[in-house]
């Protein structure tokens, strides 16, 4: 029998940012400097609940105008090298310098109404997640997804908090928002440190029997520092397959945005469709789960399997590789491949994995198992690209990355709800950036321009050197003639 998904708990959910680190960072890493961890945890708590507590009385002596500058100068920076990258990281960059850049100036304006704005901005953000946590969990109907809900009501009240005047009428907005992330964030660090201090595998995986096996088992592989790029189609990597909704519908499809991204696409016939996820390794590895039989996707049945319950769980079938499926069905939408990868663990979590058939549309379905597959073949791997490097600036250089907070959302949404193949393919791509590091922005741009400036060089000595010899030629060839 299969087991519930691994949101049994709100603490679960709360962890995501914690669970995600420690995958990344691998067990052994973070074994070997809990107690650095547990510091900088501690510090966040501490500094986070001062900000918050000299917000309340109205009189904010934290330094909101310099700490505006710095997120200017981040948010411009950011925008001025968004262009050096490559496809969803590029969007990111955007995406946070634009943010970045409009909170400092709401802050540096100095009105009521800047910090009026940014109350309705993060009590919006509180809201939507939170009822989206809410009516997920109701849908979903997971093991104690009643905690859930009290999450979700949780960050309504935090909505509220943030949507109503009292006590400061909006004037400490930027210091409670930062405050309270400190304090979380401090919070995430000191359970991450208490967690792998004494732990032999990965805590993050606890549940998943496949995952804790590959994570028990010491490996070694190989991994390179940096990459211009994404791997070419004839470099061995790490393969992630997603077919989306809309591009697997028979018919035409009928537009839903969002929703044909991320849950199904519907067709001019009413039939549904959901998409399709697989993984592929270079070392022969392929999963890809399908229910054995097919499953009535009719909008009347379809709510109904949307519920992670045991009743719902049918036996299911691991297609024997990429050729085959395709060749059945249809090539995949879109690949996203990755270079730093542990074959070996993911070979470990593999020959666990397959011993289960179990299909369940919700918990453990095609996206959820590359989605687990994935996290297997890539703990530790930052910790091992950037072994050589200090502790503190690895952590920093992680934290500062957008794509592992992309990465840390995407995971809980698909916690709360269900991996889709979209969720999937964003989950994917977020991991790219980070398993296989790009140039810093300004470094890339610092490249280029002086590629651009010897380039231009050399292309005004080449038209200098044309047109000396031109000139000489033609001087050599009147001499000629006045000769003769």
């Amino acid at each position: 029998m299969a087991q519930y998904p691994e949101q049994k708990t709100l603490l679960n959910l709360e962890n995501s940012m914690v669970q995600l680190v420690m995958i990344l960072l691998g067990i052994d890493y973070l074994r070997a400097r809990w107690r650095s961890v547990f510091i900088v945890g501690a510090v966040g708590i501490f500094a986070g609940l001062i900000i918050f507590i000299d917000a309340l009385d109205n009189v904010i002596f934290f330094p909101l105008m310099p700490f505006a500058c710095l997120l200017l100068i981040e948010g411009i920076a950011t925008l001025l090298v968004a262009h050096t990258g490559i496809g969803g990281q590029r969007t990111l960059r955007y995406v946070k310098g634009a943010a970045f850049a409009l909170a400092a100036i709401l802050i540096l304006g100095g009105q009521a109404y800047g910090n009026f704005i940014l109350a309705l901005i993060f009590g919006t953000l509180f809201l939507a997640d939170g009822l989206l946590q809410i009516i997920t969990a109701a849908v979903v109907r997971f093991r104690k997804w009643k905690l859930v809900v009290a999450g979700g009501v949780v960050e309504i009240c935090l909505a509220i908090f943030f949507y109503q005047p009292y006590p400061t009428h909006y004037k400490g907005t930027v210091a409670f928002g930062l405050g309270l992330g400190l304090m979380l964030g401090g919070r995430n660090m000191i359970a991450l440190a208490m967690r792998v201090k004494k732990m032999h595998s990965n805590p993050a995986f606890r549940g998943d029997k496949a995952a804790e096996k590959s994570s028990s088992v010491k490996t070694n592989p190989d991994m390179v520092e940096w990459w211009d790029g994404p791997p070419a189609d004839d470099e061995p990597a790490l393969t992630i397959h997603v077919w989306t909704p809309a591009g697997t519908s028979k018919s035409s499809v009928v537009p839903h945005p969002i929703i044909d991204r991320y849950i199904a696409a519907v067709d001019s016939d009413g039939v549904i469709s959901t998409g399709h996820a697989a993984l592929e390794s270079p070392d022969g590895v392929y999963i890809s789960l399908y229910p054995a039989e097919d499953l009535d996707r009719s909008p009347d049945q379809f709510a109904r399997l949307l519920r992670a319950t045991v009743d719902n769980n049918v036996a299911g079938v691991f297609q024997p590789d990429y050729k085959t499926e395709s060749s059945q069905w249809c090539h995949s939408t879109i690949k996203v491949r990755i270079r730093n990868y542990d074959a070996q663990s993911l070979k470990l979590f593999w020959d666990k994995y397959r011993q289960d058939n179990t299909y369940n549309l919700t918990h453990r379905n095609c996206s959820s198992s590359v989605a687990r597959a994935l996290e297997a073949a890539l703990e530790g791997v930052i910790g091992r690209i950037w072994s050589h490097r200090g502790h503190w600036w690895i952590l920093t250089r992680m934290m500062l990355t957008p794509e592992l907070w992309v990465a840390i959302q995407i995971r809980k949404r698909a916690k709360t709800m269900a991996w889709t193949p979209g969720l999937t393919l964003d989950y994917a791509r977020a991991l790219s950036m980070l398993a296989d590091p790009r140039p810093a922005g300004w470094w890339a741009t610092i490249k280029r321009g002086v590629k651009k400036i010897l380039s231009s060089r050399n292309r005004q000595e080449e038209k200098k050197e044309k047109g000396s010899r031109a000139y000489f030629g033609g001087r050599h060839s009147v001499k000629n003639k006045s000769e003769k």
